[in-house]
């Protein structure tokens, strides 16, 4: 049982099955306790003879991985909810500190018998044949000098987040967080904008020197991680460990240039567009969020309860079946959304593995990336619940890159009922600022992505070359933004990127998946019905399958080259149009 549970916004949930291996009362935070359940697995591989006792056998360790995911999501749960709580942050670090080091031999050692198991010839190879791979994997790059390694990578990224989740700022005599800020980008009132903007970045430039300790000690740590495994840079260590099976650095190289060839000219329009109705010589950063006919910002809440209430609606005409299953989340209190003081940053969907439940956790302070994110959760959230008649553990969750399929296609699809929130006039602004982002971030995932690449690709490298491989990428991709007096400031923007320092290499992903999702959606013009029976199946198939056989299930091409990208970004052009000013 989880220490500090009275900091979880739920009530534990049982076993959506129950439990036929691991005991029904057990304190999956102590070693001495859950220690021996590997020991029996280990000692049942030998007498499981044929492959119908060797599934037997995955299920029960699935059953295990499952109560031991749980466990730890329940931990991080209650620290990002409670950064400032000390019995929070102590659970969480036992956790790391003492159950996951003990867990990665095990579970190395538990793959290593089935890949060596002699009933294993016997399975249906596509049915394990995505199980099998990851498995020898796992096998390939464990090594236990890895094993302290991880736990330190873990720790050093809980200071980043607890760094973050404690930043506010006085402004005009209040105190706020600096997500709570960002509300002021959208005011119509310039120097307000401005006054806004540079508060919240002059109290990002003051951590900025414990921000580079942390990644340095991330950095130096990732490097011997890989060196550990017998690889000559993380890049390429971190994509075998990803299981990028599928594609290759070489790949991620391409998209970066289609987005450049492709994308770039689209945003610069873009730009150039909201300086002229703006009536400004030159864009300035905190000039990118106002609307651009200088209107007032989007509201379209004040209170979490309507944000959940208007989602509802939104679920209840796209579909009855999301419907239910976004009901039952709020139902549970599996939803926590409002900002506060001493709340982790940022947004992200966690699935309790057991009881097989999606949580959502948000920061939203009443605005229109507020309704996009709470969109995007419950997506995720779709996507757990499709899969949760799927009994073996390692198929009920999917690739980042089709996870985010389900995320950013639910943008899309539900951003289309928004009538609740907005008048019509703002619908249509809040539909027009939705694409104009998509339009936005895929020039910022080309930016930390080739980051990224630079990074682990030049081990050894100096804060000096690292930022000046930052500024270059910042040419390439910043778009016509004036920075001129705040030189530091874009020399440090990537410090407030959290994938960067939490998961490396994890952001190519999303744009991968906004190709997807692009093309969910077109489907969707053209036959409503269809597509989201496709949507749906994808999701149902958890992660059974490879990559690209998911996103043909859903609908889609898994590619991301120019042929792929050119036709998606003529048709959000040709949208953005219809839309009108």
């Amino acid at each position: 049982m989880l220490a500090g549970m009275n900091l979880l916004p739920f009530e534990p949930q049982p076993p959506f099955r129950p439990r036929a291996f691991v005991p029904e009362f057990i304190d999956l935070g102590d070693w001495k306790q859950v220690e021996p359940l590997f020991d029996k697995l280990e000692s049942a591989a030998a007498s499981a003879r044929s492959p119908a006792e060797l599934e037997r056998w995955l299920l029960d360790g699935g059953e295990l991985s499952a109560a031991l995911e749980e466990e730890s999501s329940r931990r991080y749960i209650a620290m990002t909810c409670h950064t400032d709580s000390p019995e929070a942050e102590r659970a969480y670090l036992h956790f790391v500190e003492e159950i996951d080091p003990r867990l990665k031999p095990r579970q190395f050692k538990l793959a290593r018998l089935f890949l060596e198991h002699p009933a294993r010839a016997g399975l249906a190879r596509e049915r394990y044949f995505v199980f099998d791979r990851s498995a020898q994997v796992l096998v390939d790059l464990f090594r236990p000098e890895n094993v302290p390694l991880e736990t330190e990578e873990a720790k050093l990224t809980q200071q980043y987040q607890k760094l973050l989740g404690s930043l506010t700022v006085n402004f005009r005599g209040e105190e706020r967080t600096l997500v709570q800020m960002g509300r002021y980008q959208e005011e119509t009132d310039r120097a307000l904008r401005q006054e806004a903007w540079e508060l919240t970045a002059q109290r990002r430039l003051q951590e900025a020197d414990r921000i580079e300790d942390i990644f340095q000690q991330l950095l130096k740590l990732r490097e011997q991680i890989a060196a550990n495994a017998g690889f000559p840079n993380y890049l390429q260590y971190a994509f075998k460990r990803l299981g990028r099976f599928d594609y290759t650095p070489e790949d991620c190289g391409k998209f970066h240039e289609a987005i450049e060839k492709e994308i770039m000219p689209v945003l610069r329009k873009l730009q150039a567009r909201r300086r002229k109705r703006l009536g400004l010589e030159t864009l300035r950063p905190w000039d990118l969020s106002v609307d651009p006919s200088n209107q007032p910002p989007l509201r379209p809440f004040d209170k979490v309860e309507t944000l959940v209430a208007n989602t509802q609606d939104i679920f209840d005409k796209l579909d009855a079946g999301l419907a239910r299953d976004f009901r039952l989340m709020s139902e549970k209190h599996l939803l926590d959304l409002d900002n506060r003081k001493g709340k982790a940053p940022g947004g992200y969907q966690s699935t309790l593995a057991e009881s097989r439940l999606p949580f959502i956790f948000m920061n939203a302070v009443g605005m229109q990336r507020d309704v996009d994110t709470i969109l995007h959760e419950a997506g995720h959230a779709f996507h757990a619940l499709a899969a949760r008649e799927e009994d073996f553990h390692p198929y009920r969750s999917a690739p980042i890159e089709f996870c985010e399929v389900a995320s950013m296609s639910m943008e899309l699809l539900g951003g289309e009922f928004l009538e609740k929130f907005y008048s019509t006039a703002d619908t249509r602004r809040a539909r027009r600022k939705h694409l104009e982002g998509i339009v936005d971030i895929f020039p910022w995932i080309a930016t930390v992505d080739a980051f990224q690449h630079w990074i682990y690709g030049h081990p050894g490298h100096s804060r000096a070359e690292r930022q000046q491989a930052w500024l270059e990428l910042m040419e390439r991709f910043g778009g016509e933004v004036d920075w001129t007096g705040h030189e530091r400031v874009r020399a440090n923007l990537w410090h407030r990127q959290l994938h960067i320092f939490l998961y490396p290499f994890y952001y190519v992903e999303y744009g991968i998946a906004q190709l997807g999702a692009l093309q969910v959606w077109c489907n969707s013009k053209k036959d409503k019905a269809g597509a989201l029976a496709a949507y749906q199946r994808g999701l149902a198939l958890g992660g059974a399958r490879p990559l690209p056989e998911l996103f043909e299930a859903a609908g889609c091409r898994f590619d991301f080259s120019r042929q792929t990208v050119q036709p998606l970004v003529e048709m959000v052009q040709g949208e953005l149009a219809h839309l009108g000013e």
